[in-house]
């Protein structure tokens, strides 16, 4: 009883899902009986046609059934059309919404959820996970609902005709409602398999071509493309076992449906022989139990379609019903930031990795408008200070404040309205550099986005481009150079206008040339502003108020440059001079 459950409740999702549509799902449903009740006409017409043409070969009424026969089915063709635009168009707006609804689930979750998710996941869920659910909620119930019309108005027309003839029909009913319920519950559990190896070639897909550059200059194409062979081919083994219990539920419908027809011929040729039913009884009796044999095996396939629904709408409910652990709404909101920024004895562990502390008993204030760098060897946590500054993680232990409240105090969008972020590698959208620009603000003006442009030194190079700034950059900005990137995200940061700026290791890849320019856009971003800099390069941190030393997740010196040079055995001395050597070979 305990896994019937989930099936249950995934079913009660999946019609849950089509409520909204109703309206045309009725309309589709009024066209689906129709065209039901027309199937289940011309078999006495039939009847008509073959008992008139044997007994009193009266032309006229073989003329009547024959026009009853074609009105029968134009109305059961208009209605097949009706029924499938009315079922199908609502599918898709169920398909859209479910989309909209689960995209807007997955970006609204904090980041801790996307380091334990990989991107060919959620791609899966929705592409296609959401596409065997809009089968499920649409085309499904459409061919679900007319196949049980037909067969059950089938099965009470064949009582009708012939109680012992229907009896001995019913009979093989239960054997192959048994074998389709007992083969549903392990297509249903292979087919969330199925889907789970389809997500896995998709993450493998994504990583391969969204990281072309390192594939190729480490020459791994075979490598990758074997890679994803072997996930494609496991997705196929899982998909051959689906295929074999559905093929078993096929052959033991087809096994029971025909042998019955089998056995409704022979009785009833005896019956016709003793003069105890006619031959259009008994063709029209066939057509019937035709009718029902087919209904009852699609709807047998249609039970595995909606098993396979089920697995696919687990993974997507989960998400769906899934509450972000750090909201990004609610607290307190705020127009303008001072910029008091203050970590109160902060320790933290990310939570892809809790054994793992990164941070141990932090502690530090930074005054509005002052220049803060963080230097230290990889590893030692400056990053992470970044990201808890913009809150995409809180703090295990100790707190942070800003303006002295406690970080999570604040409603998380409008606080991050204040904060401006440029990183090493800013990632750009694949649209053009204005839209990339207006990113920081979307109401700004053009001329705004261009005076962003100049002070974040983009707006000469920007306008020897043909489109100026329509240019697009393509994915991730690769047809801008680094420098170019940088100073786009700049000029997006300087739009934003933010009290609290962090800029982690924003010159560290760049050419000398690059870092000038870069850094005269970054001089200015960083006046009147609260800025934490995170930084190898000496001449990013030598001019910054005060210099934090980080080793080891703790922090070892405080001070100016001036100051921490003239303690030879500290870890800036070292870190200065190891620079030093580093230019100078």
């Amino acid at each position: 009883m305990q896994k019937q459950a989930p099936s249950n409740h995934g079913i009660k999702r999946l019609l849950q899902l089509a409520w909204p549509d109703r309206k045309s799902l009725g309309l589709g449903f009024v066209f689906l009986v129709l065209g039901s009740s027309m199937l289940l006409l011309y078999p006495q017409a039939v009847k008509v046609i073959i008992d008139e043409a044997l007994g009193s070969g009266r032309t006229e009424k073989i003329d009547q059934a024959a026009i009853i026969i074609l009105a029968v089915f134009s109305l059961q063709a208009v209605a097949g059309a009706g029924r499938y635009y009315y079922f199908t168009s609502a599918g898709e707006r169920i398909v859209t919404r479910l989309r909209s609804q689960l995209y807007s689930r997955i970006v609204e979750q904090e980041m801790a959820f996307f380091d334990s998710r990989r991107t060919g996941e959620l791609m899966s869920r929705l592409a296609s996970d959401a596409s065997l659910l809009q089968n499920a909620v649409s085309v499904n119930i459409s061919m679900s609902m007319r196949n049980l019309g037909s067969a059950v108005g089938g099965l009470a027309l064949l009582i009708y005709t012939s109680p012992i003839l229907a009896l001995a029909l019913l009979a093989c009913i239960p054997p192959i409602a048994f074998g389709t319920a007992l083969f549903g519950k392990r297509i249903r559990r292979i087919s969330r398999e199925v889907q789970d190896g389809l997500a896995e070639t998709g993450i493998v897909a994504e990583e391969t071509i969204s990281g072309m550059r390192t594939v190729r200059a480490f020459g791994k194409e075979a490598f990758e493309a074997a890679r994803y062979t072997t996930a494609i081919e496991r997705s196929y083994q899982l998909a051959l076992k689906r295929i074999r219990s559905i093929s078993g539920v096929t052959a033991l419908a087809s096994l029971f449906g025909y042998s019955a027809i089998v056995g409704v011929l022979w009785y009833g040729g005896r019956l016709v022989i003793e003069g105890k039913m006619t031959v259009g009884d008994l063709t029209s009796f066939i057509l019937y139990a035709m009718t029902v044999a087919i209904s009852v095996g699609t709807l047998g396939s249609l039970w595995t379609d909606f098993m396979a629904a089920t697995g696919a709408a687990k993974r997507v409910f989960e998400l769906l019903d899934r509450e972000s652990l750090m909201a990004l709404h609610g607290g307190f909101k705020i127009e303008r930031l001072e910029g008091h920024l203050a970590f109160e004895g902060v320790s933290f562990s990310y939570p892809s990795r809790p054994d793992i502390s990164v941070l141990h008993g932090i502690n530090f204030r930074i005054e509005p408008g002052e220049v803060v760098a963080l230097v230290g060897p990889s590893g030692s946590g400056k990053s992470t200070i970044a990201a808890l500054v913009s809150r995409f993680y809180d703090p295990d232990q100790g707190r942070l404040t800003i303006d002295g409240i406690d970080i999570k105090l604040y409603d998380s969008v409008s606080l991050r309205e204040q904060i401006g972020v440029v990183a090493q590698d800013p990632v750009l959208l694949s649209a053009t550099i204005g839209a990339n620009i207006r990113y920081g603000k979307a109401s700004a003006s053009q001329a705004e986005v261009e005076e962003a442009a100049r002070a974040a030194n983009a707006h000469s190079f920007i306008q020897d481009f043909p489109q100026a700034y329509d240019t697009l950059v393509g994915e991730r900005g690769i047809q801008l150079s680094g420098g170019q990137r940088q100073r786009v995200a700049i000029a997006r940061a300087m739009l934003k206008d933010p009290r609290l700026l962090v800029l982690d290791e924003a010159t560290s890849a760049l050419d000398a040339e690059s870092e000038h320019l870069v850094q005269e856009a970054l001089d200015r971003l960083m006046q009147s502003r609260t800025t934490i800099v995170i930084a190898h390069r000496l001449s990013t941190v030598r001019h910054a108020h005060r210099i934090l030393v980080m080793e080891a997740g703790c922090i070892v010196q405080v001070g100016t440059h001036d100051s921490l040079m003239q303690n030879r055995e500290g870890t800036y001395f070292k870190l200065v001079n190891r620079q030093f050597m580093q230019n100078e070979s």
